[in-house]
């Protein structure tokens, strides 16, 4: 036999559908419903699984926990980020939390850092924001403001919210960037 180009596979899978269909009209076929059997090219009976339903895997993230000693600005200002979330990222993640962040009372004037990684020391020096001993952000409370590191772009920052991560764009799932700290204050 010689090369097999597409319409070789589609001949043979029509073929084994004409087959099956043959068999089953004389009574040759399977009498179970998970199973449909029909004979290939070269007479041979063969099987596949019927599949009747469809049940995708469906991911559950955990929930963020509020931590009450947290400044409940904070809490606002996850509020104000995830009402004004935009569905897909603008790459203005800094602007949009330094603009909720400001909203909330949650820091005293407008952050003046450019980039999202810069973030991280301008909270801390500039307006009383502790870094958290938290490496996993899932576990950042809400309200906290989590920052990521990149040697060759701006980074990312973004506002933990009760089911998911705010910043220009709402998300279920972290940024995959290298974390520099989870941040809040009291």
């Amino acid at each position: 036999m010689g090369k097999r180009g597409p319409h070789t596979l589609i001949f043979v899978v029509a073929s084994a559908f004409l087959t099956a269909s043959a068999a089953h009209a004389a009574g040759v076929a399977s009498s179970s419903k998970s199973e449909f059997t029909f004979k290939d090219a070269s007479g041979k009976t063969q099987a596949a699984s019927i599949i009747s339903k469809f049940y995708p895997k469906k991911i559950e993230y955990p929930v963020a926990k509020i931590d009450r000693s947290m400044n409940p600005k904070l809490l606002r200002a996850a509020t104000i980020a995830e009402e004004r979330a935009r569905a897909h990222s603008r790459e203005r993640c800094w602007h949009y939390v330094k603009e909720a962040l400001l909203a909330a009372g949650a820091v005293s004037s407008y952050p003046k850092t450019p980039y999202a990684k810069q973030a991280a020391q301008e909270l801390v020096s500039s307006y009383g924001f502790k870094k958290l001993p938290v490496r996993d952000p899932f576990k950042a409370p809400v309200g906290s403001v989590l920052v990521y590191g990149d040697k060759k772009a701006a980074g990312h920052v973004e506002i933990r919210t009760r089911d998911g991560f705010v910043s220009d764009f709402k998300s279920k799932i972290p940024s995959p960037r290298p974390l520099i700290g989870v941040f809040t204050k009291s």
